[in-house]
């Protein structure tokens, strides 16, 4: 249940139609505070942005083969990758906010910042 300052503090954003990198990067700058004229960079914002309609984003056809993710177990041959359009199919949220993280600043604020990314 939310209550009354929980959706005050919400911005919806709806990426319906948008590309990939254009909404990541809307997300980014309204996720740090940067639209508010109170914005400061060292202090970390309180409000969440609620993403919507997150599988229907448009994404070039040439990405979903080309673009891989990749992740290191820190074995020996612990080397994964996986393509956009894999990770697109099981879960778009992934996507998005694979995007979304590298679009923030490298810091100590970034996972605590990433935490108020939702979606709907």
């Amino acid at each position: 249940m939310s209550t009354k300052q929980d959706i005050l503090n919400q911005i919806l954003l709806d990426v319906k139609g948008k590309s990939l990198g254009r909404a990541a990067s809307a997300a980014a700058i309204l996720l740090r505070g940067k639209g508010k004229s109170s914005f400061e960079p060292h202090i970390r914002p309180t409000h969440s942005v609620v993403i919507q309609n997150v599988g229907d984003l448009k994404i070039f056809p040439g990405k979903f083969n080309t673009k891989t993710y990749t992740r290191y177990s820190g074995y020996p041959s612990g080397l994964r990758t996986s393509t956009l359009g894999d990770v697109f199919m099981k879960n778009p949220k992934e996507v998005f906010r694979r995007a979304v993280w590298g679009m923030l600043p490298k810091n100590r604020s970034r996972k605590f910042i990433i935490n108020n990314l939702k979606f709907d």
